[in-house]
């Protein structure tokens, strides 16, 4: 088994030439952080689905040869992060990968990309949705939105107007589910939004407010989530953690905005990456 002191994180997502999303920004946040970013493609993409066209390789075939030869290796992680993943076979395969190389020191986290708006994404099936739930139950954080936190636990969705009471009673749920701690993101609430901290052994959540700094782009949630493991990964809290990544995902936003860049194009996150650099 290798020794290394550096820590490493396998992160398991699609990669899209095109659009900053998935590892394409994953990669660069946690190696900017100073963590070794060690990818398991779901998919290739020549560019994120909202553009009109795409070229779209399912790698689902090819996912455990890949993986047993890091076994073969005896490779060890520090973290796991799973993001987007395109069918339920996928998501059994990342049960299996967790159950293998994880230990009592590994990090793992679950971000449950399903939907948003009040809405699954057109891929995304009923089958998919109770193997999502399984694999919730062994996160040691979970970062749902607000509508995958509604998919996940049953819970009506509504466009705002959420107490701190249900939001809490939602993360409590997750919990219930397995989930060690719980970081439901982008509550809206005015001109804020709102992260709601629900962290192990707690019994009651903390509130992470940021102010909206423009419209909602691409990719933002795994900016989001590749801050948060990065930081926690680095000995953070959950709370400062998700401070420094709603903060960063804020500046990212008012940094695309005063560069005019299109909004299929994403965040320019390059440009403000220093903040992110590992002291």
């Amino acid at each position: 088994m290798e020794t290394y002191t550096q820590k490493k994180i396998a992160v398991i997502n699609d990669i899209s030439g095109y659009g900053r999303c998935s590892l394409t920004v994953a990669i660069p946040i946690l190696s900017v952080m100073g963590i070794q970013s060690c990818p398991v493609p779901t998919a290739i993409l020549s560019n994120h689905t909202e553009f009109p066209v795409y070229f779209f390789d399912d790698y689902t075939a090819k996912m455990r040869d890949y993986i047993g030869k890091w076994k073969e290796l005896g490779l060890t992680f520090d973290g796991i992060s799973s993001g987007f993943l395109g069918s339920a076979e996928q998501i059994e395969i990342v049960l299996e990968f967790v159950e293998h190389f994880r230990d009592e020191h590994t990090h793992i986290f679950i971000d449950p990309v399903m939907g948003d708006h009040g809405r699954l994404y057109a891929t995304y099936t009923e089958e998919m949705c109770e193997e999502m739930k399984q694999l919730v139950g062994y996160a040691d954080v979970v970062t749902p939105n607000v509508t995958e936190a509604c998919f996940l636990t049953g819970t009506p969705y509504k466009d705002s107007g959420w107490t701190r009471k249900e939001l809490l009673n939602m993360a409590m749920m997750l919990q219930l589910m397995g989930a060690k701690s719980v970081v439901i993101t982008g509550v809206r609430e005015g001109s804020f939004y709102t992260n709601v901290v629900l962290e192990q052994g707690c019994r009651e959540a903390s509130y992470v407010k940021v102010k909206s700094a423009g419209n909602q782009r691409p990719g933002t949630g795994d900016v989001f989530a590749s801050v948060l493991s990065g930081a926690v990964l680095n000995g953070k809290s959950l709370r400062d953690a998700t401070e420094m990544a709603a903060k960063f995902v804020r500046d990212c936003i008012t940094k695309s905005d005063e560069l005019d860049i299109p909004h299929s194009n994403g965040v320019c996150f390059e440009e403000i990456l220093g903040k992110l650099v590992k002291r």
